[in-house]
């Protein structure tokens, strides 16, 4: 896999997703199709199979809106604590590989980076408190604080107001495509697709964006490799 070149010169921020970008999916995916059904199917008295069936429909109903996104709705929704069962499993949470180098490497590089996720603050939380991942942040920008998800215009357009950029020198990374296509729509100079957001399935194929599987591909230039006899730095 070749490296994705970009005008690292033309960028002063990196606006960066949170699951699926920096932190592997899969936890997000054995929750809410495996974790979640298997708790309804044990209240319910059915399978698994059948409660998954059932709960894909209540997702489609909420897909794209922030209720998708909020631990309270399904909380409320499913009548279980969402909360305490992400607690339960949350041992699958692990940033994806490469990426943390990699925020590190846009931190040496001087640019700016800005965690924009419709994660609910609860379990935006949870995935701080295990992963450290604040530390490699400067800012943290939530959607439900902004009353609207990243697919939807209005979140973009609220972003100019709580973020002083300029979005024509800002690149977004993202493995929803419709998050993409929106910040494009918005204005945004630069984005990149994660086309394997889960570590456990395979790559997806995306045609109409710039993708890569990993943000080893997007390292900028003046990150260095390391010499023979030169220390590794920790």
């Amino acid at each position: 896999m070749a490296a994705v070149p970009l005008p690292w010169s033309e960028i002063d921020t990196v606006l960066l997703d949170m699951d699926g970008t920096l932190l592997d999916l899969h936890f997000d995916n054995h929750f809410w199709l495996h974790h979640v059904p298997e708790q309804i199917a044990r209240r319910e008295g059915t399978d698994s199979e059948a409660a998954l069936e059932w709960l894909r429909g209540e997702y489609r109903k909420v897909a794209g809106q922030l209720e998708w996104y909020c631990v309270d709705h399904w909380s409320r929704e499913l009548s279980l604590p969402i909360a305490e069962l992400k607690e339960e499993v949350s041992h699958h949470i692990r940033p994806l590989p490469h990426a943390f180098d990699f925020l590190r490497a846009v931190g040496a590089a001087h640019k700016r980076r800005i965690l924009v996720t419709n994660a609910h603050t609860k379990s935006l939380a949870l995935k701080l408190r295990l992963t450290g991942l604040g530390a490699l942040l400067d800012e943290i920008i939530v959607s439900h604080d902004l009353g609207a998800p990243k697919e939807d215009p209005r979140f973009w357009a609220r972003l100019r107001g709580v973020l002083p950029y300029d979005p024509a020198r800002a690149l977004l990374i993202d493995d929803s495509l419709p998050v993409l296509r929106a910040a494009q729509a918005a204005g945004i100079g630069f984005v990149v697709a994660v086309s394997r957001p889960d570590t456990h399935q395979p790559e997806r194929s995306v045609t109409d964006l710039p993708a890569v599987p990993s943000l080893s591909l997007l390292l900028p230039p003046t990150t260095k490799r390391r010499g023979p006899g030169q220390p590794r730095c920790h």
